[in-house]
């Protein structure tokens, strides 16, 4: 059997045999600290200063603040001692608030920017952001715009420079655009790339349906290029949308077989994961930590250190202790 088959196999199966792989509070006896929360968005209310882009309103900033501040005391009660801050759409091409907050709380920081690929010089202004903490570029990656990347010189430079820099793109994907992220993936087989929500797999729902389980092979296919990784984050918004997002278990078994732990990363999409959910659920940080923590049996102690700890070290944070 092949690794391609091997890989389907293992993700219809696990989907359809129900595997779960729960069991509460598996990892209680495990004192898991210094963890990583690898995709957290941060903001400020204070537009005077670090004003939004053109066409983003205050309406925009639900909730109103999130400063990094806000972040550190959500998250450090819970063992949580660095984030990867992703450049908040609101504020487009300006990287500068997130910039700040990387200098001002350093080393509990690193970064992913926005940038304009159309501008001259791309890769310079990657090796600059870098000296400030930066350590991947976002992409939005929808059908349309991946399958143009092949076409652009900017978006060639970009991959470029991040195989040379050691630079990953980290890319917002929609499962219709795997394809084409896996033609690129192949074109530049050294530049790391990050894989955001599990490519919003569920976000629809239907991960049981036929077209999830197509979706959910696409991913696992991926995991033959060996500098893809895929965060598992953003549960609120996908499957049940409901704590303890038990039903999301297979698909993070699946994944796991495919790509191993150390090229999972954990993380929660703030303050996004703080939102109640459409029915009252009551999402937070502590459910979002809660299910690799504690409740996914089917990961060693070593194995949840990796998603939890060391991937997102290893990619974010140049392998830091």
């Amino acid at each position: 059997m092949t690794d391609i088959s091997r890989r389907a196999f293992l993700a219809t199966t696990a989907l359809g045999a129900g595997l779960t792989g729960l069991t509460p509070a598996a990892a209680a006896e495990d004192d898991l600290t210094d963890l990583v929360d690898a995709h957290v968005h941060v903001w400020t209310p204070d537009t005077a200063a670090w004003p939004l882009a053109e066409g983003a309103t205050k309406a925009d900033m639900q909730p109103p603040s999130f400063t990094a501040e806000e972040l550190l005391a959500t998250c450090r009660p819970h063992g949580v001692s660095r984030v990867v801050l992703i450049q908040m759409s609101f504020y487009g091409t300006d990287n500068r608030y997130m910039l700040d907050c990387i200098h001002r709380h350093a080393p509990a920081f690193s970064g992913v920017a926005i940038i304009d690929h159309e501008k001259p010089d791309v890769a310079g202004e990657m090796k600059a952001l870098k000296e400030r903490g930066v350590r991947g570029f976002r992409l939005y990656a929808d059908r349309k715009h991946a399958q143009a990347w092949s076409d652009s010189a900017g978006m060639k430079a970009m991959w470029e420079c991040g195989a040379d820099e050691n630079l990953a793109m980290c890319l917002l994907a929609d499962p219709d655009a795997l394809p084409a992220i896996a033609a690129q993936v192949a074109r530049y087989p050294t530049t790391p790339v990050v894989i955001d929500h599990f490519a919003r797999l569920g976000m629809k729902g239907g991960l049981e349906s036929p077209e999830g389980r197509a979706d959910l092979q696409r991913l696992v296919t991926l995991a033959d290029h060996e500098q893809v990784n895929v965060k598992v984050s953003a549960y609120y918004a996908l499957g049940a949308k409901r704590p303890p997002y038990d039903d999301l278990a297979p698909m993070i078994r699946t994944l796991r077989d495919a790509y191993g732990s150390k090229r999972l990363m954990w993380a929660t999409d703030c303050p996004y994961q703080l939102d109640r959910g459409p029915a009252g659920e009551e999402h937070s940080y502590a459910a979002s930590l809660s299910l690799v923590r504690d409740r996914l049996d089917f990961l060693s102690r070593e194995e949840r250190l990796d998603v939890l700890r060391n991937t997102a070290r290893r990619v974010f944070f140049d392998g830091a202790a």
